[in-house]
């Protein structure tokens, strides 16, 4: 049991004092950064599932 407490009081020391936090203008690039990507990824699938709705009507249209 002391190896549990250990392990929380030394994660609890290295997120204190070792990892470096972002600052609050880094945060907001970053998210600003990952909405634009997944809004840019989001269109492309839309773009893609456009393109193949389209190609699947036509081909069905023309065999009937």
């Amino acid at each position: 049991m002391s190896s549990v407490a250990e392990y929380i009081k030394e994660s609890y020391i290295e997120l204190t004092e070792k990892v470096t936090w972002p600052t609050w203008r880094e945060l907001q690039s970053s998210a600003v950064l990952v909405l634009v990507a997944a809004l840019i990824i989001a269109l492309m699938i839309f773009g893609m599932d456009w393109i193949i709705g389209y190609v699947l009507k036509w081909f069905y249209s023309s065999l009937a």
